[in-house]
């Protein structure tokens, strides 16, 4: 049995990137452990969603913990910064945010954890966070980091491919499973994720995608039944996400690693 973390920026973010990696590891027999560096402080939440007197972070941390669950995740831990907002927004500023924490210290609290659990594997984001959002490139920076410190070989950032989500936009709707207006405003320039050739891994997860739309479901707050993620057809959803990408260094050129546990 290996170990893999999977470290992420705010709780539903494994859900939407390394779902199906976590539920096919444990299947193989693998032990995963989930962390997170922020409690979500700043999602958006329906009105009236939350109970009075209730906080959006308390009810972000038991959807982690209930999509854990379902993912079989053995070991969930906060790191306990707090939410950045996206980028330029005010709260970027806040000193107690991640955006703005000491790379180094965070990086030993992570390493700590990759010690304790003699962690193989370790998922962090491309060195964009996806999307340029704060917290996601401060996972790449304090995940690198700490691999170096705790001595984490394996590193893998979760990322999508461009010309993938270019591609599948048409599919679905070429194949009816979106309609035409759902589209985003010129596709051709969408700009999510890193381009095909830069990913080294592409692991077909396309044999958990049922559990990785339950771990959705389980956050609620964030996730709701309206969302794309979950309205979309079944057909849709395993074109969609039946597949994870990443980036390891010294991998490559192109696609050669299909499973982040080969060999453990």
């Amino acid at each position: 049995m290996a170990t893999l973390v999977t470290f992420h920026a705010h709780p539903d973010d494994e859900c939407l990137r390394t779902a199906g990696v976590m539920r096919k590891a444990v299947e193989d027999g693998h032990r995963v452990v989930l962390v997170v560096a922020t409690r979500g402080e700043l999602g958006e939440v329906p009105e009236g969603f939350l109970a009075e007197g209730e906080e959006l972070w308390e009810r972000r941390v038991q959807e982690s913990h209930a999509a854990a669950e379902i993912l079989g995740v053995k070991r969930v831990e906060f790191l306990g910064y707090r939410d950045s907002g996206m980028m330029d927004e005010p709260t970027n500023e806040a000193p107690d945010c991640f955006w703005q924490a000491d790379v180094e210290k965070a990086a030993e609290q992570l390493a700590v954890i990759l010690r304790e659990e003699s962690a193989d594997v370790l998922t962090v984001y491309d060195d964009n966070g996806d999307y340029g959002h704060p917290d996601h490139i401060q996972v790449h920076r304090v995940g690198l980091r700490a691999a170096e410190l705790a001595g984490t070989a394996r590193v893998f950032q979760g990322t999508f491919n461009r010309e993938f989500m270019q591609r599948g936009f048409k599919d679905l709707v070429d194949q009816g499973l979106m309609p035409p207006e759902a589209l985003p405003d010129n596709p051709e320039n969408f700009e999510i994720g890193k381009p095909e050739a830069e990913i080294t891994a592409a692991v077909d997860v396309s044999a958990y995608v049922s559990v990785k739309r339950a771990a959705m479901r389980a956050h609620p707050s964030q996730i709701t039944e309206e969302m794309f993620m979950l309205a979309m057809s079944d057909e849709a959803f395993l074109l969609a996400f039946g597949t994870e990408w990443f980036i390891r260094a010294g991998q490559g050129p192109g696609i050669t690693e299909t499973d982040l546990m080969a060999g453990l």
